[in-house]
This record gives C-alpha cells, structure tokens and sequence, in this order.
C-alpha cells in the first residue's frame, strides 16, 4: 500500500489573492468555482499536486520546514526579477560565483520559497 500526494497545502490569510500570485508564478489557472474571499482555493499544475491554498487567522511566524523550488524555463536572475516585480521579496541570496546555488524569495504572505538553476543555466556551466 502507498499514498498519492494530491496537494501542497500552503496556510495563509486571504487564499484568493495568494492563489492569483501563484497562478501568475506557475502560468496554470485556478480551479474555476474558485472566487474572491474563498477559504479554499486551488492552483491547477499540468501535472503532480495541485497547490492548495487554505485561510487560517494566525499570520505566519517562522521560517516554513517545507518549501517549494522553481526550476524556470528561462535563466534563474531573469525568473527573480519576475517574479519580484509579481510582488515577492527578496530574502536571502544562496547563488554561488560559480553559478550554483539559488535565491530565496519570499511570496506576499512571507512563505520562502527557492528558484534554482533552469536547464540552459546549468548546460552552460557544465554542472
């Protein structure tokens, strides 16, 4: 017997609006009963679990213990500035001289999330 993840389900204070923010991140719709001050709301990826999005009344706190990572299509500085100007903020920088690592950011409620090297970034350097 197994379990089949279904969801990551990210707590937050209006899940409608951080919803649209990860629409916007991932290109994938919302599911379409979904409307403005719902408690629930769902990001529909092309494929794996869905993003869940659940209203809870404590803001958060403390660093997240599980977090998403991005691999963008396009170069990882191009995908920061994007998603910057999406209305994430910047949280601590883990890129390498080298060009390895990654940058942290953080969505509109404060949940850190990674973007990595995309594919062309990490063809180029070899590694």
């Amino acid at each position: 017997m197994v379990s089949i993840l279904r969801n990551v389900a990210i707590d937050c204070a209006d899940p409608y609006e951080l919803a649209n923010f990860w629409a916007k991140v991932t290109g994938r719709p919302l599911h379409p009963e979904d409307k403005p001050g719902a408690r629930e709301t769902q990001v529909l990826l092309a494929e794996g679990p869905m993003l869940y999005f659940n209203q809870v009344p404590e803001p958060k706190k403390t660093k997240n213990r599980i977090h998403l990572c991005l691999r963008p299509e396009t170069s990882r500085e191009q995908e920061v500035e994007r998603l910057l100007g999406l209305g994430a903020t910047f949280v601590t920088d883990q890129r390498n001289p080298d060009g390895t690592g990654w940058a942290v950011l953080a969505d509109p409620e404060g949940n850190e999330f990674c973007v990595l090297r995309s594919e062309s970034d990490r063809a180029s350097t070899g590694f």
